[in-house]
Protein backbone atom coordinates (compact mmCIF):
# COMPACT_ATOMS: atom_id res chain seq x y z
CA UNK A 1 0.00 0.00 0.00
CA UNK A 2 1.18 3.71 -0.65
CA UNK A 3 2.47 5.49 2.34
CA UNK A 4 -0.01 8.90 3.44
CA UNK A 5 1.30 11.51 0.73
CA UNK A 6 3.66 14.23 1.81
CA UNK A 7 1.61 17.44 2.33
CA UNK A 8 3.67 20.18 1.30
CA UNK A 9 3.26 23.50 3.80
CA UNK A 10 0.95 25.72 2.08
CA UNK A 11 2.63 29.05 2.55
CA UNK A 12 5.99 30.17 1.65
CA UNK A 13 9.10 29.29 3.04
CA UNK A 14 11.79 31.72 1.32
CA UNK A 15 11.32 35.45 1.40
CA UNK A 16 11.72 37.47 -1.43
CA UNK A 17 14.01 40.09 -0.25
CA UNK A 18 16.52 37.03 1.32
CA UNK A 19 16.21 34.63 -1.49
CA UNK A 20 14.35 35.56 -4.70
CA UNK A 21 15.39 33.00 -6.63
CA UNK A 22 14.03 29.96 -4.27
CA UNK A 23 10.88 32.94 -3.70
CA UNK A 24 10.09 32.68 -7.28
CA UNK A 25 9.83 28.85 -7.95
CA UNK A 26 7.71 28.20 -4.69
CA UNK A 27 5.21 31.19 -5.27
CA UNK A 28 4.61 29.78 -9.15
CA UNK A 29 4.32 26.08 -7.66
CA UNK A 30 2.29 26.78 -5.00
CA UNK A 31 0.01 29.11 -6.42
CA UNK A 32 -0.43 26.55 -9.12
CA UNK A 33 1.07 28.59 -12.26
CA UNK A 34 3.20 25.87 -13.07
CA UNK A 35 3.87 22.43 -12.65
CA UNK A 36 8.08 21.42 -13.79
CA UNK A 37 8.11 19.40 -16.46
CA UNK A 38 10.88 16.08 -17.26
CA UNK A 39 11.99 18.38 -20.40
CA UNK A 40 14.55 20.70 -19.08
CA UNK A 41 13.02 24.14 -19.63
CA UNK A 42 10.09 23.74 -20.32
CA UNK A 43 6.80 24.20 -18.21
CA UNK A 44 3.26 23.79 -18.18
CA UNK A 45 0.88 26.19 -17.80
CA UNK A 46 -1.90 25.32 -15.81
CA UNK A 47 -5.33 27.46 -15.75
CA UNK A 48 -3.88 30.10 -12.88
CA UNK A 49 -1.27 31.51 -15.48
CA UNK A 50 -2.80 30.31 -18.84
CA UNK A 51 -5.59 32.76 -17.81
CA UNK A 52 -3.57 35.87 -17.67
CA UNK A 53 -1.62 35.44 -21.60
CA UNK A 54 -5.81 34.62 -22.60
CA UNK A 55 -6.68 38.00 -21.04
CA UNK A 56 -3.22 39.50 -22.89
CA UNK A 57 -4.45 37.72 -25.59
CA UNK A 58 -7.60 39.25 -25.60
CA UNK A 59 -6.85 42.66 -25.10
CA UNK A 60 -3.88 42.78 -28.06
CA UNK A 61 -5.71 41.14 -30.38
CA UNK A 62 -8.27 43.36 -30.33
CA UNK A 63 -6.26 46.28 -30.60
CA UNK A 64 -4.39 44.92 -33.31
CA UNK A 65 -7.34 44.06 -35.44
CA UNK A 66 -8.88 47.74 -35.38
CA UNK A 67 -5.42 48.10 -36.96
CA UNK A 68 -5.84 45.92 -39.66
CA UNK A 69 -3.79 43.20 -38.62
CA UNK A 70 -5.55 39.73 -39.69
CA UNK A 71 -4.38 35.95 -37.94
CA UNK A 72 -2.59 33.41 -39.95
CA UNK A 73 -0.60 30.42 -38.97
CA UNK A 74 2.16 29.03 -40.32
CA UNK A 75 4.08 25.46 -39.53
CA UNK A 76 6.38 25.04 -36.61
CA UNK A 77 9.28 23.76 -39.07
CA UNK A 78 11.88 25.68 -41.14
CA UNK A 79 13.94 24.44 -43.99
CA UNK A 80 17.99 24.40 -43.29
CA UNK A 81 18.24 26.42 -46.28
CA UNK A 82 15.48 28.92 -45.54
CA UNK A 83 16.50 29.51 -42.03
CA UNK A 84 20.15 30.34 -43.08
CA UNK A 85 19.46 32.74 -45.77
CA UNK A 86 19.74 35.60 -43.42
CA UNK A 87 23.16 35.75 -42.51
CA UNK A 88 23.60 37.95 -39.49
CA UNK A 89 20.09 37.27 -38.28
CA UNK A 90 20.54 33.47 -37.88
CA UNK A 91 23.88 33.79 -36.65
CA UNK A 92 22.21 35.54 -33.22
CA UNK A 93 19.87 32.38 -33.08
CA UNK A 94 22.32 29.86 -34.13
CA UNK A 95 23.61 28.36 -30.70
CA UNK A 96 19.45 28.12 -29.64
CA UNK A 97 18.09 26.33 -32.71
CA UNK A 98 16.54 23.10 -32.22
CA UNK A 99 17.17 20.65 -35.05
CA UNK A 100 14.99 17.53 -36.35
CA UNK A 101 17.35 15.10 -37.67
CA UNK A 102 15.86 11.24 -37.40
CA UNK A 103 12.17 10.11 -38.43
CA UNK A 104 11.95 6.88 -36.29
CA UNK A 105 15.61 5.12 -37.29
CA UNK A 106 16.46 6.90 -40.34
CA UNK A 107 18.71 10.50 -40.64
CA UNK A 108 16.50 12.89 -42.82
CA UNK A 109 18.32 14.05 -46.02
CA UNK A 110 18.18 17.84 -44.70
CA UNK A 111 17.76 18.49 -41.28
CA UNK A 112 14.56 20.49 -40.19
CA UNK A 113 14.58 22.94 -37.47
CA UNK A 114 11.89 23.94 -35.33
CA UNK A 115 11.25 27.88 -35.23
CA UNK A 116 13.06 30.09 -32.70
CA UNK A 117 10.96 33.32 -34.57
CA UNK A 118 9.60 32.96 -38.23
CA UNK A 119 10.67 35.67 -40.48
CA UNK A 120 12.36 32.73 -42.42
CA UNK A 121 9.24 31.03 -42.57
CA UNK A 122 6.96 33.67 -43.67
CA UNK A 123 8.75 35.60 -46.07
CA UNK A 124 9.35 33.19 -48.66
CA UNK A 125 5.37 33.56 -49.10
CA UNK A 126 4.99 36.95 -48.63
CA UNK A 127 7.76 37.12 -52.08
CA UNK A 128 4.79 35.17 -53.95
CA UNK A 129 2.14 37.36 -52.13
CA UNK A 130 3.30 40.82 -53.18
CA UNK A 131 3.57 41.32 -56.87
CA UNK A 132 1.53 45.18 -56.71
CA UNK A 133 1.16 48.26 -54.58
CA UNK A 134 -2.23 47.03 -54.45
CA UNK A 135 -1.18 43.87 -52.51
CA UNK A 136 0.83 45.63 -49.38
CA UNK A 137 0.58 46.54 -46.74
CA UNK A 138 0.43 43.33 -45.57
CA UNK A 139 -0.12 42.88 -41.85
CA UNK A 140 0.15 39.41 -40.35
CA UNK A 141 0.13 38.25 -37.11
CA UNK A 142 0.09 34.58 -35.16
CA UNK A 143 -0.29 33.35 -31.91
CA UNK A 144 1.88 30.58 -31.39
CA UNK A 145 5.20 28.88 -29.91
CA UNK A 146 8.73 28.90 -30.32
CA UNK A 147 11.50 27.03 -29.20
CA UNK A 148 15.11 28.46 -28.58
CA UNK A 149 17.40 26.12 -26.96
CA UNK A 150 19.14 27.66 -24.16
CA UNK A 151 21.88 26.43 -22.18
CA UNK A 152 21.88 29.45 -19.59
CA UNK A 153 19.52 29.24 -16.43
CA UNK A 154 16.31 28.40 -17.17
CA UNK A 155 13.07 30.20 -15.33
CA UNK A 156 10.14 29.96 -15.76
CA UNK A 157 8.12 32.65 -17.93
CA UNK A 158 11.64 34.17 -17.64
CA UNK A 159 13.81 32.20 -19.63
CA UNK A 160 12.63 28.87 -21.05
CA UNK A 161 13.20 26.52 -24.24
CA UNK A 162 9.40 26.32 -25.38
CA UNK A 163 7.31 29.52 -25.18
CA UNK A 164 4.37 31.24 -25.85
CA UNK A 165 4.05 34.23 -27.98
CA UNK A 166 2.62 36.70 -30.79
CA UNK A 167 4.75 37.63 -33.51
CA UNK A 168 3.80 40.42 -35.69
CA UNK A 169 4.84 40.43 -39.70
CA UNK A 170 3.83 43.72 -42.17
CA UNK A 171 5.52 44.77 -45.36
CA UNK A 172 4.64 48.32 -46.37
CA UNK A 173 5.70 50.29 -49.77
CA UNK A 174 6.94 53.34 -47.56
CA UNK A 175 9.06 53.50 -44.77
CA UNK A 176 7.30 56.49 -42.82
CA UNK A 177 4.23 53.86 -42.94
CA UNK A 178 6.16 50.83 -41.47
CA UNK A 179 7.92 53.37 -38.94
CA UNK A 180 4.34 54.74 -37.70
CA UNK A 181 3.39 51.01 -36.99
CA UNK A 182 6.64 50.38 -35.23
CA UNK A 183 5.87 52.66 -32.39
CA UNK A 184 1.97 52.15 -32.00
CA UNK A 185 2.83 48.10 -31.85
CA UNK A 186 5.14 49.67 -29.08
CA UNK A 187 2.58 51.79 -27.38
CA UNK A 188 0.27 48.50 -27.26
CA UNK A 189 2.57 46.75 -25.69
CA UNK A 190 3.15 49.60 -23.07
CA UNK A 191 -0.39 49.19 -22.68
CA UNK A 192 -0.07 45.81 -22.03
CA UNK A 193 2.16 46.38 -18.97
CA UNK A 194 0.79 49.44 -17.68
CA UNK A 195 -2.85 49.12 -17.96
CA UNK A 196 -3.22 45.20 -17.47
CA UNK A 197 -0.31 44.10 -15.17
CA UNK A 198 -0.31 47.31 -13.40
CA UNK A 199 3.49 47.61 -14.27
CA UNK A 200 5.32 50.83 -15.43
CA UNK A 201 7.44 50.71 -18.60
CA UNK A 202 10.49 52.59 -19.87
CA UNK A 203 9.92 52.84 -23.59
CA UNK A 204 13.09 53.67 -25.75
CA UNK A 205 15.01 52.46 -28.69
CA UNK A 206 17.49 49.57 -28.27
CA UNK A 207 21.54 49.85 -28.56
CA UNK A 208 23.56 49.03 -31.89
CA UNK A 209 24.72 46.12 -29.78
CA UNK A 210 21.11 44.71 -28.45
CA UNK A 211 18.88 45.39 -30.96
CA UNK A 212 17.00 42.50 -33.32
CA UNK A 213 19.64 40.76 -35.41
CA UNK A 214 18.78 41.48 -39.22
CA UNK A 215 16.88 44.74 -38.21
CA UNK A 216 17.28 48.38 -38.92
CA UNK A 217 16.12 49.18 -35.38
CA UNK A 218 14.68 47.52 -32.41
CA UNK A 219 11.85 49.58 -29.96
CA UNK A 220 11.50 48.24 -26.34
CA UNK A 221 9.50 48.53 -23.61
CA UNK A 222 11.69 47.66 -20.24
CA UNK A 223 10.52 46.48 -16.65
CA UNK A 224 12.38 47.24 -13.79
CA UNK A 225 12.55 44.98 -10.81
CA UNK A 226 13.60 45.94 -7.46
CA UNK A 227 13.49 42.77 -5.82
CA UNK A 228 16.55 42.05 -7.92
CA UNK A 229 17.83 45.32 -8.92
CA UNK A 230 17.63 44.08 -12.60
CA UNK A 231 15.35 45.06 -15.76
CA UNK A 232 14.11 42.81 -17.74
CA UNK A 233 13.11 43.73 -21.60
CA UNK A 234 9.17 43.56 -21.56
CA UNK A 235 8.63 43.19 -25.70
CA UNK A 236 9.86 44.51 -28.28
CA UNK A 237 8.99 46.61 -31.77
CA UNK A 238 11.57 45.85 -35.11
CA UNK A 239 11.31 47.83 -37.95
CA UNK A 240 13.81 45.66 -40.29
CA UNK A 241 14.08 47.87 -42.90
CA UNK A 242 14.76 46.44 -46.40
CA UNK A 243 17.30 43.88 -45.31
CA UNK A 244 14.67 40.88 -45.16
CA UNK A 245 12.98 41.86 -49.17
CA UNK A 246 16.44 41.94 -50.43
CA UNK A 247 17.12 38.24 -49.04
CA UNK A 248 13.96 36.86 -50.00
CA UNK A 249 13.08 38.74 -53.46
CA UNK A 250 9.79 40.64 -51.67
CA UNK A 251 9.69 43.06 -54.28
CA UNK A 252 6.32 45.16 -55.63
CA UNK A 253 6.24 46.88 -59.34
CA UNK A 254 6.67 50.63 -58.92
CA UNK A 255 3.56 51.99 -59.76
CA UNK A 256 5.30 55.27 -60.83
CA UNK A 257 7.94 53.69 -63.25
CA UNK A 258 6.23 50.53 -64.98
CA UNK A 259 8.79 47.70 -64.90
CA UNK A 260 11.10 48.62 -62.02
CA UNK A 261 10.51 47.00 -59.11
CA UNK A 262 10.73 48.45 -55.62
CA UNK A 263 11.75 46.24 -52.04
CA UNK A 264 9.25 46.31 -49.17
CA UNK A 265 9.64 47.60 -46.12
CA UNK A 266 9.18 45.46 -43.25
CA UNK A 267 8.19 45.06 -39.52
CA UNK A 268 8.37 42.32 -36.83
CA UNK A 269 6.64 42.39 -33.33
CA UNK A 270 6.43 40.27 -30.53
CA UNK A 271 5.10 39.85 -27.03
CA UNK A 272 5.30 36.72 -25.07
CA UNK A 273 4.33 34.80 -21.89
CA UNK A 274 7.04 36.26 -19.94
CA UNK A 275 4.87 38.91 -18.83
CA UNK A 276 3.48 36.69 -16.61
CA UNK A 277 6.73 36.14 -14.67
CA UNK A 278 7.37 39.89 -14.44
CA UNK A 279 4.21 40.51 -13.16
CA UNK A 280 4.87 37.93 -10.04
CA UNK A 281 8.59 40.11 -9.57
CA UNK A 282 7.26 42.78 -9.19
CA UNK A 283 3.93 43.07 -7.54
CA UNK A 284 4.03 39.31 -5.06
CA UNK A 285 5.01 39.82 -1.64
CA UNK A 286 6.04 36.73 0.57
CA UNK A 287 2.46 35.45 1.46
CA UNK A 288 2.54 34.99 -2.82
CA UNK A 289 0.89 36.56 -5.67
CA UNK A 290 -0.77 39.68 -5.90
CA UNK A 291 -2.59 39.89 -9.02
CA UNK A 292 -3.81 42.78 -10.69
CA UNK A 293 -7.88 43.29 -11.21
CA UNK A 294 -7.87 43.14 -14.95
CA UNK A 295 -6.26 40.20 -15.30
CA UNK A 296 -6.79 38.29 -12.45
CA UNK A 297 -9.02 34.99 -13.16
CA UNK A 298 -10.70 35.53 -10.08
CA UNK A 299 -11.09 38.86 -8.90
CA UNK A 300 -13.20 38.03 -6.05
CA UNK A 301 -13.30 34.92 -3.57
CA UNK A 302 -16.41 34.61 -0.97
CA UNK A 303 -15.47 32.79 1.64
CA UNK A 304 -18.05 31.66 4.54
CA UNK A 305 -16.74 32.08 8.17
CA UNK A 306 -17.75 31.40 11.84
CA UNK A 307 -19.25 27.98 11.16
CA UNK A 308 -18.58 26.43 14.12
CA UNK A 309 -19.64 23.11 15.49
CA UNK A 310 -22.11 24.82 17.91
CA UNK A 311 -23.56 26.62 14.43
CA UNK A 312 -27.14 25.17 13.65
CA UNK A 313 -27.06 22.96 10.27
CA UNK A 314 -30.37 25.02 9.12
CA UNK A 315 -27.99 27.83 9.82
CA UNK A 316 -24.82 26.93 8.26
CA UNK A 317 -27.05 26.19 4.66
CA UNK A 318 -28.47 29.88 4.66
CA UNK A 319 -25.10 31.15 5.46
CA UNK A 320 -23.60 28.82 2.46
CA UNK A 321 -26.55 29.84 0.79
CA UNK A 322 -25.67 33.28 0.93
CA UNK A 323 -22.30 32.88 0.11
CA UNK A 324 -23.50 31.45 -3.17
CA UNK A 325 -25.46 34.57 -3.64
CA UNK A 326 -22.99 36.81 -3.54
CA UNK A 327 -20.92 35.04 -5.91
CA UNK A 328 -24.01 35.19 -8.37
CA UNK A 329 -24.46 38.75 -7.98
CA UNK A 330 -21.10 40.10 -8.18
CA UNK A 331 -20.90 37.59 -11.29
CA UNK A 332 -23.92 39.36 -12.48
CA UNK A 333 -22.20 42.85 -12.19
CA UNK A 334 -19.64 41.43 -14.50
CA UNK A 335 -17.15 41.08 -11.75
CA UNK A 336 -15.20 37.30 -11.85
CA UNK A 337 -16.67 36.15 -8.54
CA UNK A 338 -15.64 32.67 -7.05
CA UNK A 339 -16.61 31.01 -3.65
CA UNK A 340 -14.61 28.59 -1.46
CA UNK A 341 -17.42 26.31 0.18
CA UNK A 342 -15.40 23.26 1.32
CA UNK A 343 -16.15 22.08 4.70
CA UNK A 344 -12.68 20.07 5.09
CA UNK A 345 -10.66 23.20 5.39
CA UNK A 346 -11.18 25.94 8.12
CA UNK A 347 -11.34 29.52 7.38
CA UNK A 348 -7.79 30.40 8.56
CA UNK A 349 -6.66 27.51 5.47
CA UNK A 350 -8.41 29.09 2.57
CA UNK A 351 -7.34 32.88 3.63
CA UNK A 352 -4.07 31.64 2.96
CA UNK A 353 -5.17 29.51 -0.08
CA UNK A 354 -6.59 32.64 -1.78
CA UNK A 355 -4.01 35.12 -0.95
CA UNK A 356 -0.93 32.50 -2.06
CA UNK A 357 -3.26 32.85 -5.52
CA UNK A 358 -3.44 36.59 -5.27
CA UNK A 359 -6.73 36.96 -5.58
CA UNK A 360 -7.67 40.56 -5.80
CA UNK A 361 -10.34 40.71 -2.73
CA UNK A 362 -11.64 38.65 -0.61
CA UNK A 363 -15.18 38.50 1.11
CA UNK A 364 -15.72 36.82 4.38
CA UNK A 365 -19.80 36.45 5.77
CA UNK A 366 -20.44 34.65 8.82
CA UNK A 367 -23.40 34.41 10.60
CA UNK A 368 -23.20 37.63 12.05
CA UNK A 369 -22.65 39.47 9.01
CA UNK A 370 -25.89 37.83 7.47
CA UNK A 371 -28.20 39.23 10.51
CA UNK A 372 -26.55 42.43 9.66
CA UNK A 373 -26.83 42.18 6.15
CA UNK A 374 -22.71 43.13 5.91
CA UNK A 375 -19.55 41.52 4.87
CA UNK A 376 -16.01 42.57 5.40
CA UNK A 377 -13.93 43.03 2.19
CA UNK A 378 -10.34 42.46 2.00
CA UNK A 379 -7.57 43.91 0.11
CA UNK A 380 -4.84 41.62 -0.90
CA UNK A 381 -2.69 43.81 -2.02
CA UNK A 382 -2.67 46.06 1.29
CA UNK A 383 -4.52 43.08 3.70
CA UNK A 384 -7.06 46.51 4.80
CA UNK A 385 -10.30 45.28 5.70
CA UNK A 386 -13.80 47.11 5.05
CA UNK A 387 -17.33 46.66 6.74
CA UNK A 388 -19.56 47.25 3.22
CA UNK A 389 -23.28 46.82 3.23
CA UNK A 390 -24.80 43.97 1.31
CA UNK A 391 -26.67 46.22 -1.02
CA UNK A 392 -24.02 47.82 -1.73
CA UNK A 393 -21.43 44.99 -2.69
CA UNK A 394 -21.20 45.12 -6.34
CA UNK A 395 -20.60 48.84 -6.73
CA UNK A 396 -18.08 48.73 -3.70
CA UNK A 397 -16.15 45.52 -4.87
CA UNK A 398 -16.08 47.20 -8.64
CA UNK A 399 -14.04 50.67 -6.77
CA UNK A 400 -12.23 48.67 -4.78
CA UNK A 401 -10.51 47.10 -7.57
CA UNK A 402 -10.48 49.89 -9.48
CA UNK A 403 -8.04 51.13 -6.63
CA UNK A 404 -6.37 48.19 -6.11
CA UNK A 405 -5.21 48.17 -9.78
CA UNK A 406 -4.38 51.85 -9.90
CA UNK A 407 -2.32 51.71 -6.13
CA UNK A 408 -0.16 48.28 -7.88
CA UNK A 409 0.89 50.54 -10.71
CA UNK A 410 1.66 53.65 -8.57
CA UNK A 411 3.55 51.63 -6.08
CA UNK A 412 5.65 49.96 -8.76
CA UNK A 413 6.00 53.22 -10.62
CA UNK A 414 7.18 55.27 -7.50
CA UNK A 415 9.98 52.22 -7.07
CA UNK A 416 10.93 52.11 -10.52
CA UNK A 417 11.49 56.27 -9.88
CA UNK A 418 13.49 55.89 -6.38
CA UNK A 419 15.68 53.28 -8.83
CA UNK A 420 16.59 55.20 -11.80
CA UNK A 421 18.96 58.32 -11.83
CA UNK A 422 20.43 60.25 -14.67
CA UNK A 423 24.16 60.56 -13.79
CA UNK A 424 27.69 61.99 -15.44
CA UNK A 425 30.54 60.25 -14.76
CA UNK A 426 32.13 56.77 -14.12
CA UNK A 427 32.36 56.51 -10.28
CA UNK A 428 28.56 57.55 -9.99
CA UNK A 429 27.58 54.76 -12.71
CA UNK A 430 29.49 51.71 -10.70
CA UNK A 431 28.59 53.41 -7.13
CA UNK A 432 24.84 53.11 -7.81
CA UNK A 433 25.03 50.57 -9.84
CA UNK A 434 25.81 48.32 -7.02
CA UNK A 435 23.05 50.24 -5.52
CA UNK A 436 20.84 47.93 -7.26
CA UNK A 437 19.75 51.46 -9.64
CA UNK A 438 19.42 51.50 -13.45
CA UNK A 439 21.02 54.24 -14.74
CA UNK A 440 20.73 56.76 -17.73
CA UNK A 441 24.01 57.72 -19.10
CA UNK A 442 26.07 59.72 -21.50
CA UNK A 443 26.83 57.43 -24.60
CA UNK A 444 28.45 57.73 -27.43
CA UNK A 445 26.66 54.86 -29.53
CA UNK A 446 30.10 52.94 -29.99
CA UNK A 447 29.65 49.14 -29.56
CA UNK A 448 33.16 48.51 -27.82
CA UNK A 449 32.20 51.40 -25.36
CA UNK A 450 29.08 49.41 -24.65
CA UNK A 451 31.31 46.46 -24.57
CA UNK A 452 33.87 47.85 -22.18
CA UNK A 453 31.20 49.40 -19.86
CA UNK A 454 29.64 45.68 -19.46
CA UNK A 455 32.90 44.22 -18.66
CA UNK A 456 34.19 47.07 -16.31
CA UNK A 457 31.07 47.15 -14.21
CA UNK A 458 30.87 43.48 -14.02
CA UNK A 459 31.92 41.92 -10.36
CA UNK A 460 34.59 39.23 -10.16
CA UNK A 461 32.92 36.77 -7.98
CA UNK A 462 31.47 33.56 -9.75
CA UNK A 463 27.88 33.55 -8.27
CA UNK A 464 24.43 32.28 -9.63
CA UNK A 465 24.31 33.00 -13.18
CA UNK A 466 23.39 36.70 -14.00
CA UNK A 467 23.54 37.35 -10.48
CA UNK A 468 24.61 40.98 -8.96
CA UNK A 469 27.80 39.96 -10.42
CA UNK A 470 27.06 40.71 -14.27
CA UNK A 471 27.97 43.68 -15.80
CA UNK A 472 25.43 46.54 -17.04
CA UNK A 473 24.31 46.39 -20.81
CA UNK A 474 22.55 48.98 -22.90
CA UNK A 475 18.96 48.75 -22.14
CA UNK A 476 17.51 51.41 -24.09
CA UNK A 477 17.82 54.80 -25.27
CA UNK A 478 14.87 56.19 -23.51
CA UNK A 479 12.40 58.06 -25.81
CA UNK A 480 11.82 60.46 -22.64
CA UNK A 481 15.50 60.77 -20.21
CA UNK A 482 15.69 61.92 -17.16
CA UNK A 483 17.44 64.63 -18.37
CA UNK A 484 18.66 66.70 -21.50
CA UNK A 485 22.08 65.81 -23.06
CA UNK A 486 24.17 69.31 -22.67
CA UNK A 487 26.13 70.04 -25.72
CA UNK A 488 29.59 68.47 -25.11
CA UNK A 489 29.04 65.86 -22.48
CA UNK A 490 31.62 63.11 -22.97
CA UNK A 491 30.77 59.42 -23.19
CA UNK A 492 30.25 58.01 -19.74
CA UNK A 493 32.98 55.27 -20.56
CA UNK A 494 36.41 55.34 -19.05
CA UNK A 495 39.47 56.42 -21.45
CA UNK A 496 36.60 57.01 -24.16
CA UNK A 497 36.91 61.02 -25.91
CA UNK A 498 33.81 60.93 -27.96
CA UNK A 499 30.89 63.25 -26.98
CA UNK A 500 27.95 61.28 -26.16
CA UNK A 501 25.23 61.05 -28.27
CA UNK A 502 22.16 60.34 -25.97
CA UNK A 503 21.56 59.39 -22.57
CA UNK A 504 21.31 55.75 -22.35
CA UNK A 505 19.60 53.63 -19.82
CA UNK A 506 22.11 51.06 -18.65
CA UNK A 507 21.68 48.36 -16.11
CA UNK A 508 22.01 44.69 -15.11
CA UNK A 509 19.36 42.37 -16.64
CA UNK A 510 17.74 39.12 -17.18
Amino acid sequence: MPGPKKVTRLGLEAKKEENLSDWYSQVITKSEMIEYYDVSGCYILRPMSYSIWEKIKDFFDAEIKKMGVDNVYFPIFVSQSALEREKTHIADFAPEVAWVTKSGDTDLAEPIAIRPTSETVMYPAYAKWIKSHRDLPIKYNQWNNVVRWEFKHPQPFLRTREFLWQEGHSAFASKDEADEEVMAILELYARVYEDLMAIPVIRGRKTEKEKFAGGDYTTTVEVYISASGRAIQGATSHHLGQNFSKMFEIVYEDPEKPGEKKFVYQNSWGITTRTIGVMVMVHGDNKGLVVPPVVARDQVVVIPCGVTASLPEEDKQKLMKKCQEYRQALRDAGIRATDDLRDNYSPGWKFNHWELKGTPIRMEVGPRDMKQNQFVAVRRDTGEKMTLAEGKAAEKIKEILDTIQTDLYSRAKKDQDDHMVAIETWSDFCSNLDKGMIIQAPYCGAIPCEDKIKKDSARDQDIEPGAPSMGAKGLCIPFKPLKELKPGTKCVCEGCDHEAKYYTLFGRSY
